[in-house]
């Protein structure tokens, strides 16, 4: 995803409420337009292979429309939770960057690094607190603990805390032990010097929200007429009934 970042400013400088508004404007656009990349690109048969057509039958969902709305749906949450959680990202960089002159970090597994107070931050953010399972977190703290040697090749005195960033959410007790682990308002503030940034960015967030979003239902209300007429096509009978064998034969069939 490629944003527009301004120049970094000096170590710990004033954050400027008009420069967020600015990147956002210059930025949001790039949300918008995955949201709709994702629809275009999007096949009934992948979507249908996904689901599990036996919870429809178990739902007494009678209606083409409604299992195609059903499945639609539940994959334009998951895509755009991912999408827009890497557009947070690129703008928790760009302020950091204001702040304290950091950077996107090019090690594995950090997102970004920067310094304060004699300390050097290298942080993994990610979009709410409950982002992965206890595999997903080790290997976080695989990767935190081969930053640090790295990190530490040129510089074996070199303090080093690690972080696991969040955007929103909370997490009362943060010291994880090996590394800490700041959500909502406490990650927004650890980033920036401000403690009530993580309610000023909502403002900017809904910059032509309005008019991004009337073009994203337009696709999308297209897309569920083309999937709907497809699905009554393939998985109905003459009277519009759904044929449920033939469609879990799709779905699950081993031949």
């Amino acid at each position: 995803m490629n944003f527009i970042f301004s120049d970094p400013g000096q170590s710990m400088q004033k954050l400027n409420l008009k420069d967020i508004s600015q990147f956002v404007e210059q930025n949001i656009g790039i949300f918008h337009q995955k949201r709709i990349q994702s629809l275009d690109t999007l096949r009934l048969s992948q979507i249908l292979k996904r689901k599990n057509p036996y919870l429809f039958k178990a739902k007494h969902v009678l209606t083409a429309e409604q299992i195609i709305r059903g499945i639609v749906d539940a994959h334009i949450s998951s895509n755009e939770e991912t999408v827009f959680g890497d557009w947070l990202e690129g703008l928790a960089i760009f302020i950091n960057g204001k702040v304290y002159d950091g950077k996107k970090s090019g090690i594995q597994g950090v997102d970004l690094e920067f310094d304060d107070d004699g300390v050097r931050h290298i942080v993994a953010i990610k979009s709410g607190p409950n982002w992965g399972n206890s595999s997903q977190v080790a290997k976080m703290i695989s990767d935190f603990k081969t930053a640090k040697k790295t990190l530490r090749t040129s510089n074996s005195k070199l303090q080093i805390m690690a972080v696991n960033g969040c955007c929103y959410g909370r997490d009362r007790k943060p010291d994880k032990g090996e590394y800490f682990k700041y959500c909502g308002q406490r990650f927004w503030e650890f980033i920036s010097g401000n403690d009530t940034l993580y309610t000023e960015i909502i403002e900017p967030l809904g910059y032509k929200a309005k008019e991004k979003n009337d073009n994203f239902m337009k696709s999308y209300l297209q897309m569920i007429n083309r999937f709907t007429k497809e699905f009554v096509n393939e998985y109905c009978d003459d009277d519009g009934d759904i044929n449920w064998k033939q469609l879990v034969e799709f779905n699950s069939c081993a031949r």
